[in-house]
Parts: C-alpha cells; structure tokens; sequence
C-alpha cells in the first residue's frame, strides 16, 4: 500500500515569521524525502527574508556523526558545509535554553538533542519542522509541523 503525503505547512492561512528545523527535518530536505519540499519552501520565504529558520547547535551534532558513521567523515563535513549555507541561523545554547530543556527531557520521554532542540524552538518562539514521533508531545508547549513520520 502506497501512503501518500500532504503537506501539512499550508494548513495554516498564513506563513509563521519563525521556524526551527529538526535534525529529521534537515536529513528529509538533504535526502529529499517526503516532506522535503515543505522545507524547500521554507528556505526560499528564508531567503526572501519573510521569515527565519533556526537550527540548534546539537543539530549540526546529530548531521555530523550520523552521516560520519553512515558513510564516512568527509561526508560528514560535506553536509555541514551545505547546512551552513543554507539561509538558517545556528542557534547555540544559553542557561535559558539549557534549564528548558532539562525540564522537558524530566517531564517527557526524549532524547537530550531532542530536548535541547524543543527548548530552542520554545525559546525562539519558533514552529518547530519535524519527522519524529518522538517529538509528538512537544506540540503542547510550541506550534509544530509534523513531516511524514521515519518508520
């Protein structure tokens, strides 16, 4: 059985001002699975400056060591390289960020990343762009926009 997939950023009447892309995000756009043209659209309002994309300083964590034990390093440092020119800010951590973090990671079952990556969005006020199911009950504390899920 084919599922197909309909995007989910257009629901909204109009385009939120801030987004946050996920790790599963990122790799979705970079593997151009489904989903990947809602990230696209999201990089050209970026780069039009109608609105702002983040990505998480533990985000550049994950694409680096996944891809490195995926492939190889030099592929690792490849995809940096394309994140990094990308219309997106890195967003590093401060105390704020942190402490938000440790709240969600001891109220909900998620990864560090994944809390680290939660908390900015929070902090950022920003829809946070993901594909991990994990990440489900994030949507009580921040706007989301859930991309097909990994199976």
């Amino acid at each position: 059985m084919v599922k197909t997939y309909t995007s989910t950023l257009f629901r909204y009447t109009k385009m939120d001002k801030a987004y946050l892309l996920d790790t599963s995000a990122i790799f979705a756009y970079t593997k151009g699975e489904p989903g990947s043209n809602d990230i696209e659209h999201i990089l050209l309002l970026a780069q039009k400056e109608k609105c702002t994309v983040y990505i998480s300083f533990i985000s550049l964590t994950e694409l680096y060591y996944i891809t490195w034990q995926a492939k190889d390093e030099s592929s690792a440092k490849e995809l940096i390289m394309l994140v990094k020119s990308l219309p997106v800010q890195i967003v590093n951590s401060t105390e704020k960020i942190a402490l938000s973090a440790g709240r969600i990671k001891a109220n909900h079952r998620l990864s560090v990343a994944d809390a680290v990556i939660a908390a900015t969005a929070i902090d950022k006020n920003a829809v946070l762009v993901h594909k991990d199911p994990e990440l489900k009950p994030i949507a009580q504390y921040v706007k989301t926009v859930e991309l097909p899920f990994k199976e």
